[in-house]
């Protein structure tokens, strides 16, 4: 299975090299869709880009496009929320205060 998902993984990243490749030189945005639907960007990462991936109280979204590479990230503020949510249903709602 490893084996499979590694292939899978370099498949992605020549297929998104080679998307950018295929253009001219100056449309070449080193970020887009493979197919379509996995995101890739190959632009040096900045700050305001790794906070808004992996920490974003503003999206509704647990998956974003990731800050470099080819895939998706995981927007920890909303994997926050979404386990609050389940650890209060699971334990009830607090006691009242006296």
């Amino acid at each position: 299975m490893r084996r499979l998902i590694r292939v899978a993984v370099v498949g992605l990243v020549v297929a998104a090299v080679a998307t950018e490749l295929s253009k001219p030189e100056e449309e070449r945005t080193w970020h887009g869709r493979v197919w379509g639907v996995v995101p890739y960007d190959f632009r040096p990462p900045t700050w305001e880009r790794i906070r808004s991936a992996y920490w974003n109280p503003e999206s509704d979204s647990l998956f974003s496009d990731r800050v470099f590479g080819v895939g998706w990230a995981v927007n920890l503020y909303q994997a926050k929320r979404l386990l609050d949510s389940a650890f209060d249903r699971l334990m009830g709602a607090p006691p009242p205060l006296p």
